[in-house]
């Protein structure tokens, strides 16, 4: 039989120091196992492309045709990014049994590649596979949750304890599994997909620039019988944020709300969507109640209740849910 191959997949914008270290983590966890690591370049215009061709070279990442950069015209963000070096599959045009995705600042702990894969392997209904997350202070990043909702995003506006207690079982961001479970959805940072979901998917929806591509995913993957799983006991350690800066925003990026909004349209329609962004403006003025009464450190960015109020304004009255873009099809088959 036919060892099943991985083709794990790295993003690079503007970051190419850090995408060299992931690959070298990549590389090493991928000894002995069946598959080949590609890079794209999400048009960086930095020289990104040509320091990753230096640093291959000089490592000697080319001889054995394991390693591949792709270079995108145009930066279509995350998912856009994602789905060209997906469907460009192995070197020798076959489509791969499975797809690690790889964040630019994040690394492999021994053994986490493979343990992904074996695990979808001896897992038939689950299609993908997020593995732990960590920071380089060795605290757990939490990267499992449920799906957005209306009561969700007004318990995560409001911050409030009996609030919290009400909704519970509609918090977004899960407690981290202790053990290997399923999930509604995880983050994209370390995560593994089954070529047959990403087929029944057609990858991500290029719609989203940044935010709520992984969530739509596994949404997507959930309603075509696939199940997503949270395996906290592999791991990556992740810096987080580097080519995005969401870390140190001052202002929440037009991006965001229009990630936001799209992702709710699409997935409930127009009156749900308003009445989610109405619950989160709520919560967000309960928050800015809370802060009068009490000084409270904000950790919103500047303006994100004025700039949410605004953009939902100019944007609600013409919204209409909008058709995905056509994926192109896969490499053939090589079964």
């Amino acid at each position: 039989m036919t060892e099943p191959t991985v083709l794990t997949v790295i993003l690079n914008y503007r970051t190419p120091d850090l995408t060299i270290r992931a690959c070298e983590a990549v590389l090493r966890d991928m000894q002995g196992l069946s598959g080949e690591l590609i890079v794209v370049d999400n048009a960086s215009g930095d020289g990104s492309a040509d320091r990753l061709r230096e640093a291959a070279a000089a490592q000697g990442w080319n001889t054995d045709s394991r390693f591949r950069i792709v270079e995108s015209s145009r930066n279509g963000g995350f998912g856009a990014g994602m789905n060209l070096g997906m469907l460009a599959g192995l070197s020798d045009g076959a489509a791969p049994d499975f797809y690690y995705l790889l964040n630019s600042d994040a690394w492999p702990d021994p053994g986490c590649i493979r343990e992904l894969r074996d695990f979808l392997i001896a897992t038939p209904g689950a299609g993908l596979a997020a593995s732990g997350v960590r920071g380089v202070d060795a605290d757990p990043h939490s990267t499992a949750f449920r799906f957005p909702s209306a009561s969700g995003e007004f318990e995560a506006a409001a911050r409030t304890g009996p609030i919290s207690r009400l909704l519970r079982n509609r918090i977004i961001t899960l407690p981290l599994p202790p053990t290997r479970t399923p999930v509604d959805w995880a983050a994209g940072a370390s995560l593994m997909i089954r070529r047959e979901t990403f087929l029944a998917t057609g990858g991500f929806d290029e719609h989203f620039f940044l935010y709520f591509e992984e969530t739509d995913l596994c949404r997507r993957a959930a309603l075509a019988g696939w199940e997503t799983w949270y395996l906290p006991d592999v791991c990556v350690t992740h810096i987080g944020s580097a080519s995005t800066g969401m870390k140190v925003w001052r202002r929440t990026p037009q991006y965001w709300f229009d990630s936001r909004l799209y992702y709710f349209t699409k997935n409930h329609g127009r009156a749900y969507t308003i009445g989610t962004t109405l619950a989160l403006i709520a919560g967000t003025l309960i928050w800015r109640l809370r802060q009068l009464i009490r000084p409270k450190p904000s950790s919103d960015p500047d303006g994100f209740l004025n700039d949410l109020i605004t953009h939902a304004a100019r944007r609600v009255l013409g919204l209409a849910p909008a058709t995905p873009k056509p994926v192109a099809a896969l490499p053939e088959d090589s079964r």
